[in-house]
């Protein structure tokens, strides 16, 4: 199944949306770093098969999205995006899935704007104190360093995001040099690994420390993949905790990168936790 293709006004930028499907309960698809859209390739169709409207988007600055120089990327500015993108959308309510990034930004819109979230699917999320993930962080301390290696013509995007990209898949299958390559594509040359290095600053702690999980109404699927090895994995467990009805769902031999790895299990969990009655 062929998405379609939206270019969506949200604030400083226009944001990719790819949408699957027309007219059934919204479910809203939001990818990780230093991922994209097509994060969701297999699981926007099934989800429009099972009678859903599913929406991949790129944040703002990723994939095919606009990047402004001096926009904020932040995990509180990119939930503020995607609240005016839903609006432009004219999506009222929406279940919010998200993988670690994503996550975090359903997190903070579930907490600023309850009325816009049905309910919560959290994929190897990040919350509480543990942000950035363990990936973002080592970016984060060396940005200095990499950034003058970039200048130099001597470091790039692939030799920065491969290992990351090989090792958020727990079966090596799963990530094949193609789609290395295609996840890298908005970051080669210096002006992406620069724009790479922004986006990893970009992502700081206060932006869910200051939210109080035991008052966010929607409920949460929390789906843990036990061989992630970036996110925190106590964090899973909390945010189930936390959240009420909510619950936990662990999926052994399954790293970060759940929709690469197992679509299928995902969509099944997903159509289960959000039944087809729930209103548009």
């Amino acid at each position: 199944m062929d998405a379609d293709i939206l270019r969506i006004p949200a604030g400083p930028g226009l944001l990719h949306v790819e949408r699957y499907g027309f007219g059934g309960p919204p479910v809203v698809l939001l990818h990780g770093f230093p991922t994209s859209s097509f994060l969701w390739r297999a699981v926007g169709p099934e989800l429009a098969i099972a009678g859903r409207t599913a929406f991949a988007v790129d944040l703002l600055g990723y994939g095919e999205s606009d990047r402004p120089f001096d926009a904020d990327y932040g995990i509180a500015a990119q939930a503020e995006y995607l609240d005016r993108a839903l609006t432009a959308l004219r999506v009222a309510r929406a279940t919010v899935v998200g993988v670690d990034l994503g996550a975090g930004v359903a997190l903070r819109l579930a907490a600023t704007r309850p009325d816009r979230v049905e309910r919560l699917a959290l994929v190897n999320p990040i919350a509480f104190d543990a942000v950035p993930a363990g990936d973002v962080a080592a970016l984060q301390r060396s940005t200095a360093r990499f950034a003058l290696r970039a200048s130099r013509g001597i470091l790039g995007a692939a030799a920065l995001l491969t290992p990351v990209l090989e090792a958020s898949v727990a079966r090596g299958e799963h990530m094949p040099a193609r789609l290395v390559a295609r996840y890298l594509a908005p970051f080669v040359g210096p002006e992406g690994i620069g724009h790479l290095l922004a986006l990893s600053r970009a992502i700081r702690a206060e932006d869910l420390e200051d939210i109080d999980y035991t008052q966010i109404a929607a409920p949460a699927l929390v789906v843990r993949g036990e061989a992630d090895e970036y996110t925190d994995p106590a964090v899973a467990q909390r945010l189930a905790a936390a959240i009420p009805g909510s619950r936990l769902l662990r999926l052994p031999g399954t790293g970060r990168l759940v929709p690469e790895e197992d679509p299928d299990q995902l969509v099944d969990a997903i159509l289960e936790f959000t039944p087809a009655a729930d209103a548009v």
